[in-house]
């Protein structure tokens, strides 16, 4: 059975949850990785009337139990106790403390609670309302098993599929729209036939090592939006063929023309578009979908935080229209 956790209100005007924690405003030095964005996104939100602060579900952070669902004993203690070595921390390209450690352990939380509150958080809650919930954190799909790496500590991502399927929802599907690679993510579930990885990237770009998942889609640097929306158009039906309970989707914007670390040239309107058509196809077919926000880090701040914000936006009105349909539905059938 899966877990409780906390439930949005159902007369809530978008019926999409959204998950988040002030605490993911993470120290870790000057950096490419904005970990204000997250609090930057929140507000911008709030101040748009987008979301409310009632329809705002604050996570724990993954138990180190949970962890080890997916990372070894051994990277877990050098984790928990500091031990990492310096090859180990060049490798993840974040300097180690326990703050950094708790708040990735809180943001992995965060995508354990979006995918219990897709996928049905308690009896009272399975089959209404927010099907679609956001998690304005995670997407860390570079860590593997034994370590960390590229900005990623803990696959949260692949921890909240494992904590799934423990409690019964077997069948996964993972939309990693991230510019690079899902490295991490695809080595873990390689040998595992009910977890479908689709990857759409940039090929010429990091990690060199990109292990093959269920589909990969490597692009050619400088494409366009219309180029990027023709092929991720033509994936979409299979990972939806492979018949998943629950759909998970990495949401990154660093595919945007002005990312420092990408080689993509999406505009903020084309990356819309790409978000409005995943959230669709999961809609049509019925499928809680999970969003993590993944990777983005372009050269002004405020362009990422609008990136992001304008996903969030769009499963806020999925959710409304989910909403709607149920109440006419209600209406029709004389209740």
């Amino acid at each position: 059975m899966i877990p409780e956790s906390p439930i949005p209100n159902p007369k809530s005007r978008s019926a999409a949850a959204v998950v988040y924690s002030a605490r993911y405003r993470i120290d870790i030095g000057p950096h490419v990785f904005p970990t204000d964005k997250y609090a930057r996104i929140h507000a911008r939100l709030i101040d748009t009337g987008i979301i409310t602060p009632a329809e705002v579900v604050e996570p724990e952070p993954a138990s180190w139990d949970q962890l080890a669902l997916v990372h070894t004993a051994e990277y877990l203690a050098k984790m928990r106790d500091g031990t990492m070595t310096r090859d180990d921390v060049e490798q993840l390209e974040l300097p180690w403390s326990r703050g950094m450690v708790e708040g990735f352990r809180l943001m992995t939380g965060g995508t354990i609670t979006a995918a219990v509150l897709a996928c049905g958080g308690s009896a009272s809650y399975a089959g209404s309302a927010a099907r679609v919930v956001a998690h304005i954190g995670g997407g860390l799909h570079h860590a593997f098993p034994n370590h960390g790496e590229g900005f990623c500590p803990f696959n949260d991502v692949a921890v909240a599929a494992r904590v799934l399927q423990s409690s019964g929802i077997e069948r996964i599907a993972i939309v990693d729209l991230d510019v690079h690679h899902g490295n991490g993510t695809s080595f873990i579930f390689e040998s595992d036939p009910r977890v479908f990885t689709f990857s759409m990237h940039q090929q010429h770009n990091y990690p060199l090592f990109k292990p093959r998942g269920s589909l990969d889609v490597g692009l050619s640097d400088g494409v366009h939006d219309e180029t990027y929306l023709r092929e991720l158009e033509r994936a979409l039906p299979a990972v939806f063929d492979h018949r998943p309970q629950c759909v998970f989707y990495l949401a990154g914007a660093d595919p945007y023309e002005d990312d420092q670390l990408g080689g993509l040239r999406l505009t903020k309107e084309g990356l819309r578009r790409r978000d409005r058509m995943v959230i669709d196809a999961a809609r049509r077919a019925g499928l809680p979908l999970v969003i993590a926000l993944a990777g983005g880090y372009a050269r002004r701040v405020d362009d990422t935080v609008a990136i992001h914000a304008a996903t969030i936006e769009e499963a806020a009105a999925t959710g409304r229209v989910e909403g709607q349909e149920g109440q006419e539905g209600r209406v029709n059938s004389g209740d």
